[in-house]
């Protein structure tokens, strides 16, 4: 079988920067034993899977190790590539998940925005998980959990300086440990750190601004919000607070595109 694939680097707009994710467009639909094979093959943080029908788009996302309820930026990446390869005359793109419908539009020239739900998280009791501040080798000023556990920093340079040990965190429940604090020159910043799903580090992190977004915009009593994701690779997010839902906003671009060949079954 010849799958169309795409290699995108997303919430940047120059390659070598941001998360790349992979997209395949598939058709049919692929058994989930392929589609991890496929993506522990990429060994990208996630490799999204995309099926055209109709008005709409399946969409799902793996990891090199498991398939994952939500992934911003191979949505943005995906969204990207069927807006710039597939329906170049589309404002918006609307994919079908297993737990959620998500909307991908066009904003301006160079930005996608990204209709995500929003995960406010709640306070941990103190004192904050032993294991998270072995893990972190660093004590963070407080510590929230949603899906993920949020350690919240004083200053960006102390998430900057983190060096995680990253067996300590494998211990943790959950999927992603995010360190985050204010800003220098944006209104916050983040790192994210995913081992349970294979990742020690993960570039940029979409979903995990499902819970920094209403974070920061109750702490900073605004609903516009812009971001840095502060990993080597880097990214940029712009981000509003909507309730129930939050919007986040990012560039991408295209790195490869080509054809993989995969089995019709393993």
């Amino acid at each position: 079988m010849q799958v169309p694939y795409y290699e995108v680097d997303a919430f940047t707009n120059r390659v070598f920067a941001g998360n790349p994710a992979g997209v395949c467009i598939v058709d049919p639909w692929l058994p989930d034993e392929l589609m991890q094979a496929i993506a522990a093959e990429n060994n990208f943080s996630e490799t999204a899977f995309v099926l055209r029908e109709g008005d709409h788009c399946r969409l799902t996302w793996f990891t090199p190790t498991m398939e994952v309820d939500l992934c911003g930026h191979a949505t943005l990446a995906a969204a990207f590539v069927l807006l710039h390869e597939f329906e170049p005359g589309s404002e918006a793109i609307v994919f079908h998940t297993k737990t959620d419908e998500l909307i991908v539009e066009k904003r301006g020239d160079d930005l996608l925005a990204m209709d995500f739900p929003s995960r406010m998280p709640e306070p941990c009791p103190p004192p904050p998980p032993e294991k998270l501040i072995e893990g972190l080798r660093a004590e963070p000023k407080e510590v929230h959990r949603s899906r993920d556990y949020m350690a919240v920093f004083d200053s960006e340079e102390d998430v900057r300086n983190l060096a995680p040990d990253f067996a300590k965190l494998l211990e943790l429940d959950g999927l992603c440990i995010i360190a985050t604090a204010p800003g220098e020159q944006v209104d916050f910043v983040s790192r994210v750190f995913v081992p349970a799903a294979g990742i020690d580090e993960d570039p940029v992190t979409g979903s995990a601004h499902c819970s920094l977004i209403p974070y920061w915009a109750k702490r900073l009593g605004k609903s516009s919000l812009h971001a840095l994701q502060i990993s080597p690779r880097g990214g940029e997010l712009f981000c509003e607070d909507r309730g129930p839902r939050c919007t986040i906003a990012g560039s991408a671009v295209i790195y490869l595109k080509g054809t993989i060949t995969v089995p019709d079954a393993l």
